[in-house]
């Protein structure tokens, strides 16, 4: 479906003046790079006039290192799945978790660990670090990936901070036993299973889709203008912001389902192909 629409957009192009995509999984190659043909591709949106925005769990301070090198200062970035939102270096918008929330999470994923009924840690997410008390190599090989600025910690129940969310590492299946820990969350917060080994816990109002439409406000961008890409759970919301809503083909069957049109696979460069044929671009990689 995707490829004949293309061909057909790329001789008309709409009218796109937002591109937001998720990282892991969609913008990401199979090693989890970004793919070097992005770069003339970013530049040549910017020339148009087209934002980029990675939408990502990752914080902050990990998505802007991995774009520091063209982010002039006028990159959008949604992070912590949407708790979290920074264009050009200042808070768009946030929905920090109340400290006793994030208190009871600490507690009761240690009870867990000690009790043998989990190989877990636990990430404390707040707006200037994360925040761990597990410093394994194994674990924080996990932790580097996302989080950039983190800090390892005696009792991540004392850190002062605003946090925006807490993310659980689980080496086994998180929704088998991590997920279920979390249940008396699940109906005053927002609880997602991100992938196979990682759940995240944010304020209710918090997801990539509220995140993207006060973006949206923000740009004065409106859902015609706007192409979204995702593969999990966590970008359900997001791909109703957008008339462009991609799901890639190695995506998640509720993502698929939601979407309105495909993409090629992560492993396919699927995001930049897609974006190329959407907007009748063609740069070389």
């Amino acid at each position: 479906m995707s490829t004949q629409h293309h061909q057909a957009a790329a001789a008309t192009p709409p009218d796109i003046r937002l591109v937001v995509t998720d990282m892991d999984g969609t913008l990401l190659d199979g090693d989890g790079n970004i793919p070097d043909s992005l770069w003339p591709l970013l530049a040549e949106m910017n020339r148009r006039g087209i934002a980029f925005c990675p939408a990502s769990g990752r914080q902050y301070a990990t998505l802007a290192a991995q774009f520091d090198a063209v982010d002039d200062g006028g990159m959008v970035y949604v992070a912590e799945n949407g708790a979290y939102v920074v264009h050009g270096g200042a808070e768009v918008s946030s929905d920090p978790l109340e400290p006793a929330v994030v208190e009871w999470i600490v507690k009761e994923m240690r009870a867990l660990v000690d009790a043998g009924g989990a190989d877990a840690g636990v990430v404390v997410c707040g707006k200037r670090s994360a925040y761990v008390e597990r410093s394994d190599e194994a674990f924080m090989t996990q932790v580097r990936k996302y989080y950039a600025a983190h800090e390892i910690v005696a009792d991540a129940t004392a850190v002062e901070d605003d946090f925006v969310k807490v993310a659980l590492f689980d080496f086994g299946n998180a929704q088998d036993t991590t997920a279920p820990l979390l249940a008396p969350l699940t109906d005053s917060h927002q609880v997602v299973v991100s992938s196979r080994h990682w759940i995240d816990v944010m304020n209710p109002a918090a997801n990539k889709g509220a995140a993207v439409r006060r973006l949206q406000d923000t740009l004065g961008v409106t859902p015609a203008q706007t192409a979204v890409f995702g593969d999990y759970r966590n970008d359900l919301e997001m791909l109703d912001t957008a008339h462009w809503s991609y799901a890639m083909a190695n995506a998640h069957p509720d993502v698929l389902e939601r979407a309105r049109l495909r993409a090629p696979a992560n492993t396919e460069n699927g995001v930049v192909r897609t974006v190329r044929d959407l907007l009748g671009i063609t740069v070389q990689p």
